[in-house]
């Protein structure tokens, strides 16, 4: 809403706005300034969603048939595991929906207002009837309000009128007067939802939420999410392929053991283990756990995600255009270096020498006392506190006349009256306009140009500034011309890069991302920066006006060998983003004005400056980045490379132990003489540790350190490659060998058929249990993961899944209803052991992998 970087309108004495109590009373009374919305699903709804997922099906089916058996307590436990399954599935959707609303609340405009005289940023949602509102251009109009101040204001009301083209607006003469309808003939009246396209003004809130006329007609602003993503779409590819192949199996297994061993219903069981131990249905919500939980993670690091999705792209940025002022410097001037004489004088303290002070004195008698002229704030506050001289407070001082820039003339000068009557004359200006005003001699002249040339190179705002005097009984002559003005020397400003931009572009270098500064500044200004800050190459600069010159072959030479460009319009930022995606690379591009929202639109990821930015340029961005510094854009990017390694990792883990628990509940089936080991009240308790391991404890892994020491993922790597596939399958069937050797060697010792499928069973544990701690890390060892990675869930999920499975083998009512015997310690703990072992050949890869790189 009210983000504008355009200067706001002052505030008069008589629009004070509201108190704070006084707006704390109506935002309680009459409600938060929003649209109705769908209500937050319920308990209820979220339960019958997880209740229709095909595992939980599965579950009372199998549940169904144990009843039909005549067998209460496995139907019991078959029941629980659902209510279990369920609670922790509901858990997850709500901690997922939190997120997403902490995010919707933090994407929400802000309105800027006056409460209590002062002027203070809100949330949209709490902006209220009798609000002051200051409105700029790229402004939302927050609530329907009435003018009572417009500066050559226009809005964009086509969302409410279906008419195109700016409406002009203007003050209203009555300040009680009512709100007019969108369309009519009053142009008095801002609506909700509008854009502000020109000029700024102040209103006075008359109608907010679902009162506005937006409300009315039952518009609503588009919130977070949308259609699925690429990634979404992959996934529900997968889940249908091998669902499908489920749903043949039942039908194979069933038939089998129909075959081999007798029995339709115990066939049936057995089908529908086989495809609980097949169907990956927790691909789908650890997907969705893990971005939204990422994208709130990151708004944590000053990286708003608006878009989700835009964690999938982050890992790809090859190139991230940037602009100078305000992200890679700090946007505020100030006074680097002062010249008298043609000697420098470098500002790097308060402590001045007496040479500057007369220098330092008129040119801050020559600032006016706006408040947004940062060159006018850096030259009066560093008279203030060099030299104690505050130009407002001056007793006795006066302004007589003041001289305002002219076309023809780039200098501005101020008349002051002292205290003794004496006229004195305080000029500043461009030095070329300065200099033909002071006409000093030749030795002066050369000597400031000399010093001009050299800040010039340095990138830095160069200021001339002279003195005068007049009589005390004189006029102030009409033309500044007619000043008589002595030179006294030159301001050198500049605006400082941000602390630590440059490790920050380093980084990026070596995470393989160009950095490519983009901005309407002069070029030498732009090289200067671009040096100090470490970026690639600093031998040439593209203009804007070179730019036009150059047809679409020069421009796409040109893009891959420049990294500084300068005088660039808009319209020229979206060329450059499609010039960089049509060479191959996936780019970011930073913006905050109106007129940036088509190339921050076009970009792969279109960020927005959250401090200065306007909502427009915020709502076409896919991140908002709300402290507007270039090291918050290198730290989303860390992020998202991190949860996606994360994710894989996750994905990796959910294939891998799969495959035991398939090749388990298989393997019996296709023989009379060997005992059955997973029936699906067993597979369901091992969803038990699965389901927690895979959603939670991978998304709270510490991301690697070294994941900026990697190239960009390629932008058509899939989430689940051949390569990470081929390595979870080969871990699965790993950890099958040794739970096979498990279950071979109780077969062999003739033990009871229950404590073979106890034995069996501990290993499939001791399996899972390995493959999540060697899966945190695809680079570091086991061991030097849980010394050097913290996970505050880890230590949870194994003390669960040791607890579940000592309370399965050792409470003698709970083991005889899911089919177990007494295995004694040493077995189990050994059972558990054989299985652990099948992840040794991935340490050792790991090791070999190591050795390599540091080759």
């Amino acid at each position: 809403m009210a983000s504008s970087t355009s200067p706001a309108p002052a505030v008069a004495p008589s629009i004070s706005g509201l108190s704070t109590a006084e707006a704390a009373a109506r935002l309680t009374a009459e409600g938060p300034n929003e649209l109705p919305a769908g209500r937050d699903r319920g308990w209820i709804a979220q339960t019958l969603d997880v209740i229709r997922q095909p595992m939980i099906l599965l579950l009372l089916g199998a549940a169904s048939v144990h009843l039909l058996l005549g067998e209460p307590l496995e139907t019991a436990l078959l029941l629980g595991s659902v209510l279990l399954v369920i609670g922790i599935s509901v858990g997850q959707e709500h901690r997922t929906e939190a997120a997403l609303t902490a995010l919707r609340d933090l994407s929400s405009p802000r309105a800027l207002v006056v409460r209590d005289g002062e002027e203070v940023r809100v949330p949209g949602r709490e902006v209220v009837r009798g609000d002051v509102v200051l409105l700029g251009e790229g402004d939302r109009v927050p609530a329907d309000a009435l003018l009572v101040r417009a500066a050559s204001l226009a809005t964009d009301e086509s969302m409410l009128t279906g008419e195109p083209g700016p409406v002009r607006k203007a003050a209203a003469k009555d300040p009680e007067a009512p709100v007019a309808r969108p369309g009519s003939d009053d142009p008095t009246s801002v609506y909700s939802g509008t854009l502000v396209v020109r000029g700024h003004g102040t209103a006075v809130v008359r109608a907010t939420g679902a009162r506005s006329e937006l409300g009315v007609i039952g518009g609503a602003l588009g919130g977070l999410g949308g259609g699925r993503t690429p990634l979404q779409l992959e996934v529900d590819r997968l889940v249908r392929i091998i669902a499908t192949i489920a749903l043949a199996a039942v039908v194979i297994v069933v038939l089998a053991f129909r075959a081999i061993r007798g029995g339709w219903l115990e066939g049936l069981l057995a089908g529908i283990a086989a495809a609980m131990a097949m169907l990956p249905e927790e691909y789908p919500i650890v997907l969705t756990v893990f971005l939204a939980l990422g994208a709130f993670r990151m708004s944590r690091e000053q990286v708003l995600a608006r878009r989700t999705a835009v964690i999938e792209t982050l890992g790809s940025v090859s190139v991230l255009c940037v602009d100078k002022t305000g992200t890679l410097t700090a946007n505020r001037m100030r006074v680097a270096e002062l010249v008298v004489d043609g000697h420098a004088h470098p500002v790097d303290s308060t402590r001045l020498p007496d040479a500057v002070h007369e220098l330092v004195e008129v040119a801050a008698l020559a600032s006016t006392a706006t408040r947004f002229d940062p060159m006018d704030r850096a030259l009066r506050t560093l008279a203030d506190e060099a030299l104690g001289v505050d130009v407002d407070g001056r007793a006795g001082w006066e302004i007589v006349r003041e001289y305002p820039l002219r076309e023809d003339l780039f200098a501005t000068s101020t008349v002051w009256r002292t205290p003794d009557g004496t006229l004195r004359v305080a000029t500043k200006g461009a030095p070329e306009a300065v200099l033909a005003l002071a006409a000093p001699d030749a030795e002066r002249r050369v000597g400031a140009e000399s010093a001009l040339a050299v800040a010039a190179e340095e990138g830095r705002r160069v200021l001339a500034v002279a003195a005068g005097e007049l009589p005390a009984d004189a006029d102030a002559p009409d033309e500044q011309e007619d000043l008589p003005l002595t030179l006294l020397g030159l301001v050198c400003l500049e605006d400082p890069v941000r602390p630590g931009v440059p490790e920050s572009v380093a980084e990026c270098s070596r995470a393989g991302v160009r950095t490519v500064m983009i901005t309407g500044d002069h070029p030498a200004t732009a090289l200067a920066v671009a040096r100090r800050i470490g970026l690639g190459r600093t031998d040439r600069c593209l203009t804007g006006a070179e730019l036009e010159t150059l047809d679409g072959d020069a421009l796409a030479d040109a893009v891959l060998t420049v990294d500084v460009y300068a005088r660039i319009v808009p319209d020229q930022k979206l060329r450059l983003v499609r010039t960089l995606q049509a060479s191959g690379a996936v780019v970011g591009m930073t913006g905050d004005g109106v007129n940036d929202a088509p190339a921050l639109a076009a970009a792969d990821v279109g960020i927005a400056m959250g401090a200065r930015g306007t909502d427009v340029a915020r709502e076409a961005a896919a991140l908002v980045i709300t402290d507007d510094d270039f090291t918050s854009i290198v730290r989303g990017v860390r992020q998202g490379r991190g949860i996606f390694l994360n994710l894989r990792k996750a994905m990796a883990y959910i294939v891998a132990v799969h495959v035991p628990i398939l090749g388990m509940t298989l393997l019996p089936v296709f023989s009379a003489s060997l005992p059955l080991v997973l029936l699906p009240v067993q597979v369901a308790f091992l969803e038990l540790i699965i389901d927690p391991a895979c959603s939670i404890a991978f998304e709270a892994e510490e991301h690697d350190p070294t994941v900026m020491d990697q190239p960009p993922r390629a932008d058509d790597d899939p989430l689940i490659g051949r390569g990470v596939l081929t390595i979870a399958v080969l871990q699965g069937i790993a950890v099958l060998a040794g739970v096979i050797a498990v279950y071979l060697w109780g077969v062999r010792a003739a033990w009871e058929a229950d404590i073979v499928r106890s034995a069996t069973f501990a290993a499939l544990v001791g399996g899972n249990l390995a493959l999540i701690l060697t899966n945190r890390s695809w680079r570091l060892s086991l061991v030097r993961t849980l010394i050097e990675r913290r996970n505050p869930v880890l230590p949870w999920i194994l003390v669960g899944a040791v607890g579940l499975l000592v309370a399965v083998l050792g409470v003698p009512t709970l083991r005889d209803a899911l089919g177990f015997g007494p295995l004694e310690v040493t077995r189990a703990l050994a059972s558990g052991a054989v299985a652990a072992a099948g992840v040794a050949w991935f340490e050792i890869w790991k090791a070999v992998m190591r050795a390599r790189e540091r080759i």
